[in-house]
């Protein structure tokens, strides 16, 4: 052989895959214009994307996403727009998509720490619409979104959904209520219930789940009482309705499902408590394509923007791995002010149900949490503040490992339905059902580790250095916990005992986890109208100085069970009867501290609170509406808000203290918005809501 066919050959071992002979050259179909998914016009050489390619939709172009296909997508980087057609069905099978800036291929790890720079003012996101607020996928339309792993991908990464300093929009059909109170008690073997309120919007093949009314025990054979040994919380699809049939008890409509299956297990409806009915199903869909293999995740990054509302997130989370969630807020900061997550089914999850990591101002109501390895709503550094989190349902949040490398070493990661390191957060209507530890959950511990004393965002929006276990609660009201097989609220206290599978009881701390640091007399931790009932131990207050207003605890083992009673007071607390004791106060009461007893209840009058944080609002929404920018928002607050001004303008309370306003602003003059609020002690908010309006009336 000659030397010039050496060198050729040469050439050829060097420049080509060794094993097949290829060009190791990514080939990607990139868009030429907008227009839809489906016409080769779109897309360089004319060539609509197949099974396996790598899309890249560029900065300008705004492609329609058209089909409902199973051919599985490797990869597809939004710089433009993508968005789902409202008009039809719609399924995407795919590997990754990741909505971000820039012309260059960026394929394979997303490392949640790389965070991206701050985009460009002049410069339009790169936006994932999968429906929006004002367009969401209609009823009687579905989006699905199926996350499959590839072949040399990595799997501790992907599938994944992932916006990087990009605008994520996912929009179901809206639904009045995601989940409502039976309204009569259903007994095993019938398949009818009757609901305590309307629920129209609900459809025939819709899965419910009926929530646990009596709690897990160790029986004979197994000494955990886990749920997962024998849950009564238990799932059934509705076969019809039948809104008009008579009550038993005289001739009024009632709200009735049909369910197609008869029920198992007993479901309470009473005064003293009653079960939950949520649907799980949603029209827009979020799934791992082999919940077996390689689970799927999304994740919203720094400097992104969009809302999640009425979707359905089943078989996500990778077990055992930080930073893959079904929903991750990944250290956003205040960046993602005035983003939602409402009404969302987050079902089967391996890992949590949604995380709020350093995020804060973000809103979180209305959605259903059921089944989960892990914490289920969890705010996960510490650094987490004015965060609303209203009126969701935890059911199931079961016993895990401690994540590797996580921010907070001392998180056990034991089953809590909501957790939390930082309080100055709102806690609302929230209810957690037959979750293996904790129903809620405060925990702030001093280790060799972590030292509790970090940077806390400051209601002006500076940062300063604070203790988390002296920061009180922004609000706690009307939560309620049921079935609970241990704790139903454990603020700061002791962990109790641990099981973990295959290995029996471990005994941990019996300090607890605040080790006596909490808030001072005039900020206490304050809890309005708590209600536990059916739970092994309904209150632990580990954490000095708190004010109890209202809590109602029955049919448990034990009541309020071994608080540090230092700086309590209880007002207006309902005890019923318990197993073993209603009151039982064995630690942490100093000599100098006496306790006063009022009507047999321990009180201690040093409990003097002063209003003086500011409230805190956001924007959540513009829209127009011919000549007008309707503007809605919330705003929470440790005490009464008196008002909420607009660009000057007073906004309408649609919710009782201005939870959830609204407000009508001309359309041709206005060109930002600023929201402030007022509370009744006087307190304005510095760091009010600012943003810029866009010629088509939404905001960033």
């Amino acid at each position: 052989m000659n030397r010039q066919w050496v060198i050729v050959l040469l050439g050829i071992v060097l420049f080509s895959d060794p094993l097949w002979g290829k060009s190791n050259e990514v080939k990607i179909i990139r868009s030429v214009t907008s227009g839809a998914w489906s016409e080769g016009a779109t897309w360089e050489g004319g060539k609509i994307p197949v099974a396996g390619d790598r899309v890249q939709i560029r900065l300008g172009h705004n492609v329609l996403y058209d089909v409902a296909s199973d051919a599985a997508i490797r990869a597809i980087q939004v710089a433009g727009r993508l968005r789902f057609a409202t008009d039809r069905d719609t399924r995407l099978d795919v590997g990754l998509i990741r909505i971000e800036a820039g012309d260059d291929w960026k394929e394979g790890a997303i490392h949640c720490h790389d965070l991206p720079p701050a985009p460009k003012e002049s410069e339009a996101l790169p936006t994932l619409e999968i429906g929006t607020a004002e367009q969401p996928i209609p009823a009687g339309k579905k989006a699905l979104v199926r996350l499959v792993a590839f072949e040399g991908d990595d799997p501790e990464c992907l599938p994944a959904i992932v916006c990087v300093a990009g605008k994520m929009d996912i929009h179901g059909a809206p639904m009045r209520r995601t989940w409502v109170k039976l309204g009569q008690a259903a007994a095993p073997g019938e398949n009818r219930l009757f609901l305590a309120e309307p629920v129209d919007d609900w459809r025939v093949g819709d899965r419910v789940v009926i929530t646990a009314t009596y709690r897990q025990r160790p029986f004979a054979g197994n000494k955990t009482g886990h749920v997962t040994d024998r849950p009564a919380s238990e799932e059934l699809g509705i076969a019809s309705f039948s809104p008009d049939t008579m009550s038993p008890r005289g001739r009024i409509p009632q709200n009735l499902i049909v369910l197609d299956q008869p029920l198992a297990f007993p479901h309470a409806a009473s005064d003293g408590g009653a079960a939950e009915v949520a649907n799980l199903s949603r029209n827009v869909v979020i799934e791992s394509a082999n919940p077996k293999g390689a689970r799927g995740h999304t994740m919203y990054h720094r400097y992104s923007k969009g809302s999640i509302a009425y979707a359905e997130f089943r078989d996500l989370g990778k077990r055992n791995l930080l930073g893959r969630y079904p929903v991750h807020f990944h250290l956003t900061g205040d960046t993602m002010r005035g983003s939602s997550v409402v009404g969302l089914s987050i079902r089967d999850s391996e890992n949590r149900w949604i995380a709020l990591h350093g995020t804060s101002h973000l809103i979180v109501k209305d959605c259903v949490g059921y089944r989960s390895v892990g914490h289920g709503f969890y705010l996960e550094n510490g650094r987490e503040v004015y965060n609303r989190l209203d009126r969701n349902l935890a059911i199931q949040a079961l016993i895990g490992d401690p994540l590797p490398d996580q921010a907070l070493p001392f998180d056990l990661n034991d089953g809590a339905g909501f957790w939390w390191a930082n309080s100055r957060n709102s806690f609302t209507r929230n209810v957690a059902v037959e979750c293996d530890q904790h129903g809620f959950r405060f925990e702030a511990e001093k280790t060799e580790a972590f030292d509790p004393v970090i940077e806390i965002p400051q209601p002006d929006g500076s940062e300063a250095k604070q203790d988390l276990r002296t920061i009180p609660f922004l609000r706690f009201d009307d939560n309620e916990a049921h079935a609970q097989r241990r704790f139903a609220i454990n603020l700061g206290g002791i962990r109790g005992m641990a099981y973990r599978p295959g290995g029996g009881e471990q005994p941990e701390s019996i300090a607890g986890s605040v080790g006596g640091v909490g808030p001072d007399r005039h900020h206490p931790f304050i809890i309005r109208n708590l209600k536990v009932w059916d739970a092994h131990w309904s209150f632990h207050g580990g954490s000095p100085s708190v004010l109890v207003e209202g809590m109602n605890l029955s049919d448990g083992q034990y009541g309020i069970w071994r608080s540090v009673v230092s700086r309590h007071e209880y007002r207006n607390l309902t005890l019923g009867k318990f197993a073993s004791s209603s009151l039982y106060f064995p630690m942490g009461v100093e000599d100098e501290e006496k306790i006063r007893l009022e009507n047999g209840l321990p009180t201690f009058p040093q409990i003097e609170p002063v209003d003086d944080l500011p409230p805190a609002t956001v924007v959540t929404r513009v829209a127009n509406e011919g000549e007008f920018l309707v503007v809605r928002g919330v705003t929470i607050d440790n005490g009464e808000v008196v008002g909420v001004r607009v660009n000057g303008q007073a906004a309408t309370a649609d919710e009782s203290g201005f939870s959830e306003w609204s407000v009508k602003l001309d359309r041709k003059t206005t060109t930002e918005i600023l929201a402030i609020s007022e509370d009744a002690a006087g307190n304005k908010e510095p760091n009010p809501h600012r943003i810029a309006i866009l010629e088509r009336g939404s905001s960033e």
